[in-house]
């Protein structure tokens, strides 16, 4: 299939392109290159695409690159510390760009539309473990967002457009375009380069996670899954196994890095974001989709990776947080107070 593939130069979007591409698929990728340069390691090679702002991107430019067959969306501000600091440049992209290039696709014939979601839009859930069906209780302007637009996209959906909502757990594992602002990743930068993995919040919220490479292969499996599948639903993307507090994800931390040790601060206080999730109906529907990362896999992979590579704290503080970066771009006058490049 031609895939056009939305955020592609972002953290699983250089993780997914080239699993598509193994797969047979072609991609094209869109993205306004706000990140493109944050690398890790070897710089990766992109798909053709348009380097465009996804609120900015027309249907001539859409069809500019031809037939598309699917779509997958990842294009979004995914940070709630950034959803937070403007939520309405967060709910203009995440939530009304988002749906505009639902309704722009549709025009255009694509029949499959992959929407990255999230598990965040379950809140506070607590100790239950919530399925698809549960009551959405989202916290952050950046899981509303998320909500916003799956009920959009489900008034779109009928018999020739099929979108999918893939609520992804919270994204771990090494990419080539790093991200440090997201849990495993964090404490595992902290902990190669202080020797400290310091908790700031109380240690109990409890976190889904999955790795970038299984977040791609489920989106992969649900790209090639019978429409009957997948048509209009919600699938929660992670395995059971991950199902972890943040107490847990520092201790297994502390167990890959030498010398490393663990401080729960609980100085920001209780976090409201706190939910188990039930991974059963993937498992089910998408039978192709077999996750294979644990959370100690994943810490061992990111260990070898920043000492590889050269992590430094400059780069793990400004380049790969993305608040931080996205506001030295500002200082540096290369964004706009929009967010759109310079």
């Amino acid at each position: 299939m031609r895939v056009l593939l939305t955020g592609h130069q972002g953290y699983l979007g250089s993780v997914m392109a080239p699993v598509l591409t193994a797969a047979g698929h072609e991609v094209i990728g869109l993205d306004s290159g706000l990140f493109a340069s944050q690398v890790l390691g070897p710089a990766p090679v992109d798909p053709s695409g348009l380097a465009v702002d996804l609120r900015d991107v027309t249907e001539a430019q859409l069809a500019s690159v031809g037939p598309l067959d699917a779509v997958a969306h990842l294009a979004a501000l995914s940070n709630d510390p950034l959803g937070s600091l403007a939520p309405q440049i967060t709910y203009d992209i995440n939530h009304h760009a988002s749906t505009r290039l639902a309704k722009l696709s549709k025009e255009l014939g694509v029949t499959r539309f992959l929407y990255a979601s999230t598990c965040s839009v379950y809140g506070a859930a607590g100790e239950e473990l919530v399925g698809e069906d549960a009551p959405l209780r989202p916290v952050t302007p950046y899981a509303e967002s998320k909500v916003r637009v799956e009920d959009d996209l489900v008034e779109l959906a009928d018999g020739d457009f099929s979108p999918v909502f893939l609520r992804n757990a919270t994204a771990f594992g090494a990419s080539p375009r790093l991200r440090a602002d997201i849990v495993l990743n964090n404490l595992m930068g902290h902990a190669v380069l202080t020797g400290e993995i310091k908790v700031l919040s109380d240690g109990t919220p409890w976190r889904p996670l999955a790795h970038a490479l299984d977040i791609a292969a489920a989106f992969l499996a649900a790209l090639e899954a019978p429409r009957d599948s997948v048509h209009a639903t919600a699938f929660n993307v992670g395995m059971a196994e991950n199902n972890v507090t943040v107490a847990d994800i520092a201790e297994t931390v502390a167990e890959v890095v030498p010398g490393a040790t663990v401080n729960i601060t609980g100085e920001a206080g209780n976090d409201p974001r706190s939910y188990r999730v039930d991974f059963a109906r993937i498992t089910e529907r998408l039978p192709q989709y077999k996750p294979e990362w644990t959370i100690r896999r994943g810490a061992e992979e990111l260990y070898e990776a920043y000492r590889k590579h050269g992590l430094t704290q400059e780069s793990f503080t400004r380049s790969f947080t993305r608040l931080a970066h996205l506001s030295d771009r500002k200082a540096a006058g290369t964004l706009g107070d929009d967010l759109r490049p310079i």
